[in-house]
């Protein structure tokens, strides 16, 4: 690990703990960013969307890794909500973006999440980085969230995490495992659109790697594997035991759920592979649908 301090925000959720724990261990300095009064060695307080950041807060890091976003699992998205999950991503890429752009030519790498998400609904076309943004609720989010992050300034190296649904208990498995456990799972509407996914340890290793790497731009941190949302519940459905048997119609997905989050999260189509990962040379530790629900089970 060519980094030596990495400052990380939303350091408290699944993807930004493990990202912390995995650093550490190989002695990288990580400083996150809490919006309480610290209560423990190495956070700083921090207010976005109230006050500026210091930017001397990021001055000396080799990488700011910025996680923050209300979770898009929380259903179903009424309006306020909607505005939570618009308020808790933009906000903080903004304000830290502001204190980057402050910084010029001693401005850190910054990594700043996204999500794959970005593509909206794409039936039958395989996309890369270099592909448009959809229609959707969450891509048009998206957008916006890249805009912000975009806006640290022409000096800094920005990498824009198009990141997967992450196959984990804790993650996009959690509502699938309840429902596979009382015997509930089936095809989602259609079931043949293609869902995007990754390994928690595959979403970290590549965050890594795009520090390491040095890498721009936006970046699809999605597996190898290009599988069905059918696929996904019938594989989770083998290893836990449980019949796959009971279809949820796209109408009542959208009458429970609201058509945002229906639309956004289980009904759309993309077909997203890793090209920018692939081509610098990143390897997959767990490539497979199969292996990541193993691995995630365990």
């Amino acid at each position: 690990m060519s980094a030596q301090r990495v400052v990380i925000t939303g350091a408290s959720g699944l993807i930004g703990r493990a990202l912390t724990d995995s650093l550490r261990a190989d002695g990288v300095i990580v400083t996150h960013l809490v919006r309480r009064t610290p209560n423990a060695p190495g956070e700083v307080p921090w207010w976005p969307g109230q006050q500026p950041l210091d930017p001397e807060v990021l001055a000396d890091a080799d990488a700011v890794v910025n996680l923050n976003g209300a979770s898009i699992g929380k259903l179903p998205w009424g309006r306020r909500y909607r505005d939570l999950l618009r308020r808790s991503r933009l906000d903080p890429t903004r304000t830290l973006a502001a204190a980057i752009r402050e910084l010029g030519d001693r401005a850190p790498h910054f990594v700043s999440a996204s999500g794959i998400g970005f593509y909206g609904d794409r039936p039958g076309v395989t996309l890369t980085e270099v592909n448009g943004s959809g229609e959707t609720f969450l891509a048009q989010l998206c957008v916006a969230w890249e805009r912000e992050a975009v806006a640290a300034g022409g000096a800094a190296r920005v990498a824009l995490l198009r990141t997967a649904p992450v196959l984990h208990r804790d993650g996009v498995l959690k509502p699938l495992m309840l429902l596979t456990k009382l015997g509930l799972s089936g095809p989602l509407g259609r079931g043949t659109q293609r869902w995007p996914w990754i390994s928690l340890d595959d979403e970290v290793r590549a965050i890594r790697h795009i520090i390491d790497h040095d890498l721009e731009g936006p970046v699809n941190l999605t597996a190898p594997e290009i599988v069905t949302a059918t696929d996904t519940g019938r594989e989770l459905a083998r290893q836990l035991r449980r019949p796959f048997l009971v279809p949820a119609p796209a109408r009542a997905l959208r009458a429970a759920l609201g058509a945002d989050a229906a639309d956004s999260l289980l009904l759309s189509d993309a077909a997203a592979i890793p090209a920018v990962l692939t081509h610098s040379g990143f390897t997959f530790g767990e490539p497979t649908l199969a292996e990541a629900i193993s691995s995630a089970l365990k």
